[in-house]
């Protein structure tokens, strides 16, 4: 099962590639590798409720059960033991990445509040894209009667690409809504 955003890197966004950078082999075009969704709970110490609800909305989000973020370290300012659950993520891949990212990139993105593109910059400089979104709410899977607080989270897009020009050409080629 191929999905839109699938053939359209098939079709169009490959052949773009090739004309723009001129690989000699079809192996060298970029490709996404992984989409990895981060949601840190800091208030998960002291009330652990807020990380089930976390948990809840980001498998409502990816559609893949998240992992549970454990502390590494003990640090007595934040009263943060080792081993305490402050955080999840999901780490999709194939057909789930595919959707994941046409539903962030078509419906989540236009419904942020003062949206003016997401920045060029952040690039790692070795073909990955970070980026934060202040709340959960833009998905249209999060009921907004439900919410008990608003939550943001980090979205990691890995590329296969080596450098950040080849990477925005190719996040460009899905539409990405790059801004000044």
């Amino acid at each position: 099962m191929t999905t839109r955003l699938e053939e359209h890197y098939d079709k169009v966004v490959v052949p773009n590639l090739l004309k723009q950078f001129g690989y000699a082999n079809k192996h060298q075009i970029p490709r996404l590798k992984k989409i990895v969704v981060n949601m840190g709970i800091g208030e998960a110490i002291a009330d652990s409720k807020k990380l089930d609800a976390a948990l809840s909305e980001m498998t409502a989000i990816t559609g893949q059960k998240p992992l549970v973020i454990k502390a590494k370290k003990s640090v007595a300012n934040f009263k943060l033991r080792q081993g305490m659950r402050i955080g999840c993520k999901v780490t999709l891949r194939r057909v789930r990445m595919y959707e994941f990212l046409d539903r962030l990139v078509t419906i989540a993105l236009p419904r942020v509040r003062d949206f003016r593109g997401v920045d060029a910059k952040s690039f790692d400089g070795r073909g990955n894209f970070a980026m934060g979104l202040k709340e959960q709410l833009v998905f249209p899977e999060i009921e907004y009667d439900k919410v008990d607080e608003i939550r943001g989270m980090d979205i990691v897009v890995c590329t296969s690409a080596s450098t950040n020009p080849e990477a925005k050409a190719l996040l460009e080629g899905f539409n990405m809504p790059f801004g000044e």
